[in-house]
């Protein structure tokens, strides 16, 4: 452990997965953050939540944040320490398809890598996050930041980050119980292959079209046959705002990760907020209440502060 290295803190982003055809291997980074600063010192692990799930996040080794620094500490070979405070300050969404458990893991993970004098590179707590995820595309997004692409080549992650200009993006969050497990439990096994073509051709067009800012293009392509059907229809309220999204002028729209967050991109900054509005009431008036936002797309991953 670095001598003297008592605390740290991590900045971590949210993160939107799959956007659309891109099922698991593409992931974008957000701006908007959850914060976690780690402190040697005390008896056990105590951890302090702020904001979101601040009534109902554990406060102790069982919070995310604390089980991926812990993981740390045992692939690195060093016992566990006597003690560890972790002041967390969160603001993604719970359970929106925008990445939150993904933001616990890495700030877990980086956080307890620092104070253990870095021993282990970002690829491989790219790898201890995928673990922990049960699929790369969030966290990996989470750590590079901007565009990722990433698939799996025999047992290790191979990861490309392409940065993207100016993306502009709306997102209505429903009011609504949901997890990534009973999202992916509704998808069937077994593909056509017209379908995992279909998706295939349209996936690197996806990639082209945010790296060059074509929203005309991302409009056609941002299709999909694998996963956005099944799990639209576990979204009460998802298709009459996916409808509202595009009326309001949205250049493309996609469920957030596994959901049930929609997302859609705009290509003017002043729109965000419009078509955000037009989701949420079409939530609304089907009963779901739904919180508009408008962001933006991070160049930037998860960061560092020493001490």
């Amino acid at each position: 452990m670095n001598e003297g290295l008592q605390s740290c803190a991590v900045r971590v982003p949210a993160t939107t997965g799959n956007l659309g055809p891109g099922f698991d291997c593409l992931g974008l980074a957000l701006d908007l953050w959850n914060e976690a600063r780690f402190v040697l010192g005390g008896e056990g692990v105590v951890v302090d939540v702020h904001g979101e799930g601040a009534d109902r996040l554990p406060r102790d080794a069982e919070n995310l944040t604390a089980q991926a620094a812990l993981r740390v500490f045992a692939e690195a070979g060093k016992a566990p320490p006597a003690g560890l405070r972790i002041d967390c300050r969160v603001s993604v969404p719970l359970a929106s398809g925008l990445g939150s458990s993904s933001t616990a893991v890495v700030a877990g993970l980086l956080g307890a890598n620092e104070l253990l004098g870095r021993p282990f590179g970002r690829d491989k707590l790219l790898e201890m996050a995928a673990d922990f995820e049960g699929h790369p595309d969030n966290v990996a997004a989470a750590l590079f930041g901007g565009l990722t692409i990433v698939v799996r080549k025999g047992d290790r992650l191979l990861t490309k980050k392409i940065l993207v200009p100016d993306v502009h993006v709306a997102l209505a969050v429903p009011d609504l119980s949901f997890s990534t497990r009973t999202a992916r439990a509704g998808l069937p096994t077994e593909v056509a292959m017209t379908d995992a073509v279909f998706n295939l051709g349209r996936t690197p067009l996806v990639v082209e079209a945010l790296r060059t800012g074509d929203f005309e293009l991302l409009g056609q392509v941002m299709d999909d046959r694998l996963h956005q059907a099944n799990r639209l229809a576990l979204i009460p309220g998802g298709r009459a705002a996916w409808l509202a999204a595009q009326r309001a002028g949205a250049a493309a729209v996609a469920i957030s990760g596994s959901g049930p967050s929609l997302i859609a991109f705009v290509s003017l900054a002043s729109d965000a907020g419009s078509v955000a509005r037009a989701m949420s009431d079409a939530f609304a008036a089907e009963g779901v209440a739904a919180r508009p936002l408008g962001l933006t797309a991070s160049a930037a991953g998860a960061t560092v502060v020493r001490g």
